[in-house]
């Protein structure tokens, strides 16, 4: 099994003093986001770790992992930061992004996964955007669930909100040797032969991996939840970085 770490974006939304800094460098009570991952699955025995960097690559100097660099990170989005990793995708896979805090309990029900495609997610997430104003609650992604498949995966789902299937997607996904090839798969033809906007991108490289996932489903793939209970939490805003500091002292 391999880990995918993707850490290719920008602290935008964090201010000034972190400018320079991808978001999976941040301290959290004295150890980065990405060691904290890092940590988590070497406990797991995972050793091989891959990590997608863009801007201030220079900054990454975590030993024993292999790096690879988006080149094109200032036109990609998260979508494309995955598939410049398509040729290490040939075995079974945990893909996170860098700046999501997870416990050990929720690796190990992401880790317990049987099926092709499975993301994390979480039933429980409406109480987790009170009082949350950098982040309204139309920037989840949130996913729409029938009969133990995700249906519909996407922002700013508001109509569903009394929907008890309705949960939230948070940034770690599982894929099975069967299902990365067929996720490459599918990539590299669209690449070939798609033109225009995609699901809720622009276009395929401005797409997200929301796009790509909605896209399988389209194509009847199942892609299942993975539900999880535990402490997590993502670092896109300062209140994210409050938090974040408040549940992972140790």
């Amino acid at each position: 099994m391999k880990a995918i770490i993707l850490a290719a974006g920008y602290s935008s939304r964090l201010g000034n003093q972190f400018e320079d800094m991808p978001k999976g460098l941040l301290d959290i009570n004295g150890k980065s986001i990405i060691q904290r991952q890092i940590t988590l699955f070497h406990e797991k025995k995972i050793d091989e770790i891959i990590i997608v960097t863009g801007p201030n690559s220079d900054k990454f100097n975590f030993e024993d992992v292999t790096y690879v660099e988006d080149k094109n990170y200032r036109e990609n989005e998260v979508l494309g930061s995955l598939m410049a990793t398509k040729n290490l995708m040939n075995t079974e896979i945990i893909m996170t992004y860098s700046d999501i805090l997870f416990d050990k309990a929720i690796l190990d029900q992401v880790l317990n996964f049987q099926d092709n495609i499975g993301v994390a997610t979480e039933m429980n997430w409406l109480p987790t955007y009170q009082n949350r104003s950098q982040h309204p609650l139309s920037q989840a992604d949130n996913v729409l669930i029938k009969n133990g498949k995700i249906t519909e995966i996407r922002k700013n789902m508001a109509k569903y909100l009394k929907n008890e299937n309705l949960g939230e997607f948070f940034g770690i996904m599982h894929l099975s040797s069967a299902g990365a090839k067929n996720f490459v798969k599918v990539y590299d033809r669209l690449v070939k032969s798609h033109t225009g906007p995609f699901h809720d991108a622009p276009s395929l490289k401005k797409a997200y991996l929301t796009d790509m996932l909605q896209e399988l489903i389209d194509l009847n793939f199942d892609v299942k939840p993975i539900l999880c209970e535990g402490v997590w939490c993502e670092m896109d805003t300062t209140e994210d970085l409050e938090t974040a500091r408040k549940k992972f002292r140790s």
